[in-house]
């Protein structure tokens, strides 16, 4: 995806503070049974509908702050944020930790480093 400058100015500024994981170490998760961590969804409801990673819920990133709190009450849970590629939730991270939220992660590589993998996928 051909990204504007400045919005990889302010991604590549949000990624130095916050957490990242890897989409290995998802899947490592995943495949374990993990289930101490919420696993959120923040692409828009298109690219929601053509699939997902196993677990996930979608609260997409124009809705997120708003319904979070009533979806994730407990600003101490885990949360693992995925988008297309990792921009995105680096963005949503970033929000959330300044709404309180101290364990959110963004999935470096997201949806499409999952897919290239080929590793399973929710319809």
């Amino acid at each position: 995806m051909d990204h504007s400058v400045n919005f990889l100015r302010i991604t590549q500024d949000a990624r130095t503070r916050i957490l990242e994981t890897h989409i290995d170490e998802l899947l490592t998760r995943i495949e374990g049974g993990d289930k101490g961590y919420v696993l959120i969804d923040v692409r828009e409801d298109h690219e929601w509908a053509r699939g997902h990673i196993p677990g996930a819920i979608h609260l997409g990133r124009g809705i997120l702050e708003r319904d979070i709190e009533k979806l994730v009450p407990d600003h101490g849970s885990e949360i693992v944020l995925y988008c297309g590629g990792g921009y995105r939730s680096a963005l949503a991270a970033e929000s959330l930790q300044r709404m309180g939220y101290q364990r959110v992660y963004s999935l470096f590589e997201g949806w499409s480093g999952w897919r290239k993998r080929g590793w399973p996928l929710d319809p």
